[in-house]
């Protein structure tokens, strides 16, 4: 049982992190407690894989580009295929799914040839072509939890339509910043100084920067950021259906914002479809305590919304073999902290279920 002063702490800095020279000792005060606490337990959380980093999390396409992207590989071949994917720098998220499509990842990288080549090195070294699925639209995006009740709830619903979102013009500047940030704020009574110090501009550099992206929507949130499954929410499942195009997107985008607001969705956007090994459109993901309670929540759903009358499917997630922040600016940093991550996956619970025969993970050439 999480005492209240803790769960304050996950529940209410998962977003808006202040941006002052000493954020943990800010947090202590609204905490009634001392900065040196706050920082201990985030260092605790994160030794023991509940919390991932604390730090931004930045909007897809806002950046760099990304994409989902899925392989059909035989059972007796998922151990070696997914070491591979999970080698793979420009992979940030690595989960075996129920379904034909049972390998899914998110790919990142800073440009459009980078990611190709990443998908391509995929290809040739798994000898399996995945699908890949650019985001059209989100309708929301946030894993920040409300960490009470079966289904995890977000902590604000303000669905929002985002199409095409622009590339913003980084100077050299700020991708050292970035990169700086990629793996998380360090635990130090000056985090954004630490991090100006790594990126080489000085600490109001940095949290005007910060404070800019914030405003524009580059950066979603900038707070602790959690492992959902460490707290309990041990099933999840990404819905999808095919729902009809139309000339003005507007059935789609409807639905995609009804479906944003519904408690238990952690998740909402349509992607491209990959026809014809994959002709659906609209997602959602749902996550809760148990399978039970979200297909419970599921049909709820379904039924609210009418999505019966939609081609669909139901994945619920198996394992994961990969679970970190996007990494953006290429490099020595972007490879170390990639194998940290990886340490930090095995140690933390993913790919926990039948992965003793997993083979040892190596590197993609050239990703």
């Amino acid at each position: 049982m999480i005492a209240p002063r803790e769960a304050r702490l996950l529940n209410d800095f998962q977003r808006a992190l202040p941006l002052v020279r000493e954020p943990f000792a800010a947090i202590a005060r609204e905490l009634a407690t001392d900065e040196r606490w706050v920082r201990a337990t985030l260092v605790r959380w994160q030794r023991e894989g509940v919390v991932s980093r604390v730090g931004a999390v930045f909007r897809p396409g806002s950046i760099g580009v990304s994409t989902l992207a899925a392989l059909a590989v035989p059972r007796e071949d998922l151990a070696r295929v997914a070491a591979l994917v999970s080698a793979c720098p420009e992979v940030n998220h690595n989960y075996e799914r129920e379904h034909r499509y049972n390998l899914w990842f998110v790919a990142t990288a800073a440009d459009a040839s980078a990611l190709a080549r990443a998908l391509a090195a995929i290809a040739r070294e798994s000898g399996y072509a995945p699908l890949s699925l650019p985001l059209v639209a989100d309708y929301w995006i946030d894993l920040g939890f409300d960490l009470s009740g079966a289904t995890a709830k977000c902590t604000s619903r303000t669905p929002r339509r985002a199409s095409g979102t622009p590339v913003i013009a980084l100077s050299d500047a700020d991708r050292r910043l970035i990169a700086a940030l990629e793996g998380g704020l360090p635990l130090v009574p000056a985090p954004y100084a630490a991090i100006a110090a790594a990126a080489g501009v000085s600490e109001v550099y940095a949290q005007v920067r910060l404070a800019d992206w914030l405003n524009r929507g580059v950066i979603k949130r900038l707070g602790v950021i959690v492992r959902h499954r460490q707290l309990g929410y041990v099933a999840n499942a990404m819905c999808v259906w095919d729902v009809p195009d139309a000339p003005d997107a507007g059935l789609i985008d409807a639905l995609g914002e009804a479906l944003a607001r519904e408690p238990g969705v952690t998740l909402c956007y349509r992607r491209e479809r990959a026809l014809p090994g994959w002709p659906y459109n609209l997602f959602c993901m749902l996550h809760g305590r148990d399978r039970a309670t979200v297909e419970q929540r599921l049909a709820e759903i379904v039924a609210t919304h009418d999505l019966a009358r939609f081609p669909s499917a139901v994945l619920f997630s198996r394992r994961a073999f990969k679970q970190r922040g996007a990494r953006y600016a290429p490099g020595p940093r972007a490879t170390e902290l990639d194998r940290q991550g990886a340490a930090g996956d095995h140690a933390h619970g993913c790919a926990t279920v039948d992965n003793a025969d997993a083979p040892a993970v190596r590197a993609l050439t050239p990703c």
